[in-house]
């Protein structure tokens, strides 16, 4: 019946039985079973946070931590070696940026995040727009600490639609498009990763390097992994869940998405067609599990979670035992942090769970396109560490909700309880870096007329109308009234084009010294000292080349143009960073008992700086105007009659 038997020897049919039977074990007739962990966003908290409220021997209630990583994913393997299930475990982007840890790849030969993900086994991290936070060549230089052209054959770093130049050397890192493991058990797992549209368009310092479109780069990918012999295909985005339910019904053969960037927790998978998106949320608060089984009869993925319960998320918590040799290389990292944060600081902070001051409540942030808490005391900190630095008044402070990436929270805990550290602190205004090559974006000193300040408040509430919260501006001496439905006057139709309408800020007000309040008026040419960062101030001037009536200058003292890079604030010969301000702001207030500085009372809460109100549609004012003229000759006809 099987002459082809005949040929085999007895030795070569007892290795056929023997290589069989596991995988028959495994999967019965059902299919071929694997599980994907996975993180994102995780943006450098190599430890748990809130950072006080951490103890290494105590219960706590702080979460994350790569040694918490490390030891849940290591139970996991465990486990799943001893059922001969194969694992992968994806980043979905945005490794890097935020507290203190994430300035380490400012200095040479530090790549603390992806080395300790190597080590913890990951397959694979797609690139996310906070890699480029210290531009391209930076990024390069941080792959290749950590060993990159050659760590590709254990840990891929994917860009399937990002574009270095030939001769950029980041191109020469080994970043991939796409490329196929072959699981433990037979299975082709073909793997990609992209950087979303939102994404691409908040990389702060993208240099020379090209994003292509992910969905034209998707399909692209998709066609040349099915060519290679995948059975499965996974696509690890940076794009958030409104952009992965797109891409999974533009390339509907994707069968699973590890989705970052919007910072989502899924406590459950979305299912979009055939596709699985997940997504585990930011900061490693959790550890996405996703156990998958794949049907080759029916040519998808079946999730398995509910009929072995686990969880799809597993929280990071103290419940969690830490992997020592993991937690060994934090503690390395966090000593040669430690000795640059002193540096940094002359010597006020000598390590970064060092507490700063005492708060009785957390100055909270989080509400979209409105005045927060933690913008208010940010900007105020900007204020005034400016005018300490340049001995003279500033008008108003500004920064946007999107470079503040946290509150500030205070410990919780019986030997934290009320005190700030200064890796908390810090963590809500660390982004960036300047010239010179040190931590934070630096604050610049630039004049704007009355009617530019105009001019970017309603840029701020179009953009974070039409965009999101990330273009939302807060603002420190100033305080307005404003409609955000007046943002748009209409859309085009049939492109939907909006139409600014200049008229959403219904009053601004200067506050002076005196505690009197100045309006801002639309048309008037008196300058204004107004301070930023870096990053904000060359954002705000890209705006008018879009809507030229809202375009904005920066101009010296004297009225006269002035380029960016000459408006940066020197202190002490050195650039004054937006953390430093925020840190220097806070040791200012007055101590307490302990001879730590009290957050004062009025940050609490918002005070009152932005209050949006509801008025008439502007569209109605047209459209009461032309009523009354019908009116007005109805009345005339008949008065003639």
């Amino acid at each position: 019946m099987f002459p082809f038997l005949k040929k085999l020897s007895l030795s070569a049919i007892i290795f056929l039985l023997a290589i069989s039977v596991p995988v028959l074990a495994q999967n019965g007739d059902s299919g071929l079973r694997f599980t994907i962990l996975h993180t994102n966003d995780e943006h450098s908290h190599l430890i748990p946070h809130p950072a006080i409220d951490f103890h290494p021997e105590r219960e706590n209630t702080a979460r994350g931590g790569f040694a918490r990583l490390a030891g849940a994913i290591d139970i996991i393997k465990q486990e799943k070696e001893e059922a001969n299930e194969p694992v992968l475990i994806f980043s979905g982007g945005d490794i890097l940026g935020g507290p203190a840890f994430g300035w380490l790849p400012l200095m040479d030969g530090m790549a603390p995040e992806l080395k300790l993900f190597q080590q913890i086994g990951y397959d694979a991290i797609t690139i996310g727009n906070h890699e480029f936070d210290y531009g391209p060549d930076v990024l390069a230089r941080y792959l290749e600490a950590a060993g990159y052209p050659d760590a590709s054959s254990q840990t891929v770093i994917l860009g399937t639609n990002t574009r270095p130049p030939p001769d950029h050397p980041l191109s020469r890192m080994g970043i991939k498009s796409h490329f196929i493991k072959e699981l433990e058990n037979g299975l082709k797992v073909g793997i990609f990763g992209l950087m979303g549209d939102d994404a691409i368009s908040k990389t702060a310092e993208p240099g020379p390097v090209n994003f292509e479109d992910p969905v034209r780069l998707a399909r692209r990918a998709v066609e040349q992994l099915i060519a290679e012999g995948a059975d499965i295909l996974i696509s690890v985005t940076h794009s958030g869940v409104s952009e992965d339910r797109i891409l999974a019904r533009e390339v509907p053969e994707i069968d699973v998405i590890v989705g970052g960037h919007s910072h989502t927790t899924l406590y459950e998978p979305v299912i979009e067609g055939k596709t699985v998106i997940v997504q585990a949320g930011s900061y490693l608060n959790y550890l996405g599990i996703l156990e998958l089984e794949w049907l080759p009869g029916e040519q998808r993925v079946q999730v398995l979670n509910r009929e072995s319960h686990a969880p799809f998320l597993q929280p990071l918590d103290g419940t969690v035992p830490v992997h020592e040799g993991i937690r060994e290389k934090v503690e390395e990292y966090t000593a040669v942090l430690n000795d640059w944060v002193s540096e940094l600081t002359g010597g006020v902070v000598t390590d970064i769970t060092q507490p700063v001051a005492r708060s009785e409540f957390a100055i909270r942030g989080g509400r979209q396109r409105s005045e927060t808490a933690i913008g208010n005391y940010i900007t105020d900190a900007m204020k005034m560490a400016a005018e300490k630095a340049l001995g003279k008044r500033v008008d108003l402070a500004v920064q946007a909700n999107g470079a503040i990436r946290a509150g500030i929270n205070p410990g919780s805990e019986e030997w934290s309880e009320g005190l700030i550290s200064f890796y908390d602190l810090v963590m809500s205004s660390g982004l960036g870096s300047g010239t010179d090559s040190n931590p934070g974006y630096p604050l610049v000193s630039i004049y704007l007329t009355e009617k530019e300040v105009r001019r970017a408040l309603e840029v701020s509430i179009l953009l974070s109308g039409l965009r999101d919260n990330t273009y939302f501006l807060q603002y420190s001496g100033l305080r307005k009234i404003y409609d955000p439905d007046r943002a748009v006057i209409m859309r085009v139709p049939f492109t939907g084009t909006p139409i600014p309408s200049s008229r959403a800020v219904l009053s601004a007000e200067l506050e002076l010294d005196n505690g009197i309040w100045h309006p801002i008026s639309r048309n008037s040419e008196e300058l204004l000292h107004v301070v930023t960062d870096r990053y904000i101030a060359g954002f705000l001037p890209l705006v008018g080349e879009v809507v030229p009536n809202l375009g904005i200058e920066f101009k010296n003292e004297h009225g006269e143009p002035l380029e960016l890079d000459d408006a940066v604030i020197m202190q002490n010969g050195a650039q004054l960073k937006v953390w430093q301000a925020l840190l220097e702001y806070t040791l200012s207030h007055e101590p307490g008992e302990d001879g730590l500085s009290v957050i004062p009372a009025k940050y609490r809460d918002t005070l009152e700086r932005q209050k949006a109100v509801t008025t008439l549609p502007l569209w109605v004012w047209p459209l009461f105007g032309v009523v009354l003229i019908v009116m007005v000759v109805v009345l005339i006809v008949r008065s003639k009659k």
